[in-house]
């Protein structure tokens, strides 16, 4: 398995971490469609959708920003956009998000994105002694501790999720 950036910023780091593979094609068919990738990747997994987050690029006041959520809730762009020090956020066109992270959409990790982006994790991720997180493209996500997650994207933490 190749390496990804957000792979090799954890190795870098000497961060512990651990990989989880599975086939994003064969978990939306098995039930999972129309569902969002982190969805997918909940239900391939097995996993606690409080425990897997998704990462989305919004734009607050024009200013690309990452979000980091659980799959479990909803981003709340005017919580957002207070943590991070701004007056309203937004999605960001998928285009934008893909160029400046260098990942596909379904894909796109909090971690070794082309261009570092202001970044504010979810605070539940803090309640957890492990959350997982894409490691950079679909199918593949990675587990780790989230003070590691919080340090190496050097977020900010804040209640942005409803």
């Amino acid at each position: 398995m190749a390496a990804t950036p957000a792979v090799r910023t954890l190795d870098q780091a000497r961060a512990t971490y651990t990989l989880h593979e599975y086939d994003p094609d064969d978990a939306a068919a098995a039930g999972s469609g129309g569902h969002g990738y982190g969805e997918v990747a909940v239900a391939a997994l097995g996993a606690d959708p409080a425990k897997v987050f998704k990462t989305l690029v919004t734009r607050v006041d024009g200013a690309l920003t990452v979000a980091v959520v659980p799959v479990s809730g909803q981003l709340d762009l005017k919580a957002l956009a207070a943590a991070a020090g701004g007056r309203k956020a937004a999605m960001a066109d998928p285009a934008d998000a893909e160029r400046s992270s260098g990942y596909v959409r379904g894909g796109i990790s909090p971690l070794g994105q082309r261009k570092a982006l202001p970044t504010v994790v979810d605070q539940s991720a803090l309640g957890f002694a492990t959350v997982l997180v894409s490691a950079g493209r679909r199918g593949l996500q990675v587990e780790l501790d989230p003070a590691d997650l919080v340090r190496l994207t050097r977020a900010r933490t804040a209640a942005i999720t409803r």
